[in-house]
């Protein structure tokens, strides 16, 4: 995904690409146009001889005639910005940063604006297509997706109603049983495209509730709430679950105190044994088990927990089973790491993201159930978007199957991806990320200033820079990081482990851009040593 690579001398033979056929460019480096001179090739022949003024063919001022010199000005400011910011992200402080944006902000206008204040975005971006920007599930989307989002947003199809997106409602039910087939899903499973794995996380346990309180209490949940006696619902997560599974379960009326922590192992993932033994005491208090949400890669290590065990022990106690797969699904796409995920088809419904190991822009989540009718509680009928007689004439509409109204085709760019590189190609990008990570964790083990928390699962791993002074880790570690953004050097990801006291806290590099090379992380790594040792000296 090769990009701008703002500073030669410091990254090396970065800039390094691999076959076009498998890898194409990241967004940052997309090129003007065809002509010699960087500008845009001749327009389609529907818009040739068009009245650029307007008419009745609805072209004109809002038309392909008007986007073209805009979408030029788009790609030129981005280069421009892109140069001035010289790195992953701009060598400023949140408040001098703030006021650039306000002023800028403040004196844009008229023709002008798009330009400056992409130029003011494209600086004062955190650039994922730089190598040394790796500190979170934040991808340099693949520039045929971005070409296919600017189509999306030329259109602007709403996928509330098909009389809105005819060809889109079509094509994202296609989609999602390409993605089902994919996580091994039988024929008869269904999903949507949500805005992320916060919202198909939350759709997995409004299903949980819905589905397994009704069956317990012959209500329909949705409608008369949640049953005023009876035994509490519980819901288990790993400790190391993404905050969303809490912040779900307020949502829905269950309490954050109904999601019951599992313990970890020292990789984050979660012990079998331990949900087996908290699953046991919630039946003995009285409790009633209500879903088991087993993470598919975990945000900090990519720790996958075990999946069929989980299923096993959530069938057992009549649960539901969720996995979020949020950044381990793009497993799925490798014969070398899709065994990680053994087991993920016995799930009742699966979070994916497209927008991490998928190389999509945000946002690109995936919710998918495996049986259907599972998704009952989610029907809904509005005249003025898919009334009956509309759905029995084969004007089918997706609104029952999204939390959301108003919607965008996000699946239009996750197929043009997947039809432009196939699964295979998808797969190399997924494998080249898991060397890269690979290579880190053994630049880390290698170096004497650092310690590797564990070996990569995925394309992630957690480490930490060794002070002279034990003592003063978590601070040294914490510092370094912020003055590696103030300084603009590079943008490392900071967590802290499960549990309690100092030591906890850990630098993270998330590795997506499969242009990188094992010797740019190295020399990353060595920019986090040189700044905890700056760290150290400042504080003496």
């Amino acid at each position: 995904m090769t990009g701008a690579i703002h500073d030669p001398a410091r990254r090396g033979a970065a800039a390094e690409t691999a076959s076009t056929e498998t890898r194409p460019p990241a967004a940052g480096h997309v090129p003007d146009g065809s002509g010699p001179d960087g500008e845009a090739g001749p327009a389609g022949s529907d818009a040739a001889g068009s009245d650029a003024a307007g008419g009745p063919d609805g072209r004109g001022l809002m038309g392909r005639e008007a986007l073209e010199p805009l979408v030029r000005t788009v790609l030129r400011a981005l280069a421009e910005g892109a140069e001035r910011r010289a790195g992953p992200v701009p060598a400023a402080d949140p408040a001098r940063l703030a006021d650039e944006v306000a002023r800028t902000l403040a004196a844009a206008g008229g023709d002008d604006a798009l330009a400056a204040l992409t130029r003011m975005l494209a600086y004062g971006s955190a650039d994922p297509v730089d190598p040394f920007c790796a500190a979170h599930l934040h991808c340099p989307p693949l520039p045929v997706a971005v070409a296919a989002d600017l189509a999306v947003s030329a259109l602007n199809p709403s996928m509330d109603s098909w009389d809105q997106a005819p060809a889109a409602t079509a094509l994202e039910t296609l989609v999602v049983a390409e993605l089902a087939a994919m996580a091994g899903y039988p024929p008869g499973a269904a999903g949507v495209l949500t805005s992320g794995g916060t919202e198909s996380n939350l759709m997995g346990l409004m299903l949980a509730r819905d589905h397994v309180l009704g069956t317990a209490t012959g209500r329909r949940v949705e409608l008369s709430g949640l049953p005023g006696d009876g035994p509490r619902p519980r819901v288990f997560a790993s400790a190391a679950a993404h905050f969303s599974v809490q912040r779900s379960a307020a949502l829905l009326g269950l309490g954050e105190d109904a999601v019951v922590p599992v313990p970890v192992d020292h990789d984050l993932r979660m012990d079998a044994t331990a949900l087996e033994e908290a699953m046991a005491a919630a039946v003995r208090r009285g409790e009633r088990p209500l879903a088991v949400v087993a993470t598919a890669g975990t945000t900090d290590t990519g720790a996958i927990d075990p999946l069929r065990a989980c299923a096993a022990l959530a069938a057992e106690h009549g649960a539901w089973l969720h996995v979020d797969a949020a950044y381990g699904g793009g497993a799925l796409l490798s014969d070398r790491l899709a065994p990680l995920l053994d087991g993920v088809a016995l799930a009742d419904s699966v979070s994916l993201d497209w927008h991490k190991l998928g190389w999509q822009p945000v946002a690109a989540g995936v919710f998918l159930v495996r049986r259907a009718e599972t998704y009952a509680s989610l029907a809904r009928r509005a005249a003025y978007l898919n009334p009956a007689d509309d759905e029995e004439a084969g004007y089918g509409a997706l609104l029952g199957l999204s939390l959301r109204t108003t919607r965008r085709a996000d699946a239009f760019s996750i197929a043009v991806t997947l039809r432009t590189l196939g699964r295979d190609g998808l797969g190399r990008l997924v494998d080249a990320c898991h060397d890269l990570a690979r290579a880190g964790a053994a630049a880390v083990r290698a170096h004497p200033r650092l310690e590797l928390h564990a070996d990569p699962v995925l394309t992630a791993f957690l480490f930490r820079y060794l002070p002279r002074d034990p003592a003063r880790a978590d601070r040294v570690n914490a510092g370094l990081r912020r003055r590696l953004l103030r300084e603009g050097r590079a943008v490392v990801g900071r967590t802290e482990l499960p549990g309690e006291g100092p030591g906890r806290v850990r630098l993270k590099l998330t590795l997506l851009n499969p242009d990188t090379t094992p010797a740019q992380v190295e020399r990353l790594l060595h920019e986090v040593v040189a700044a905890g040792e700056a760290e150290e000296d400042a504080s003496r």
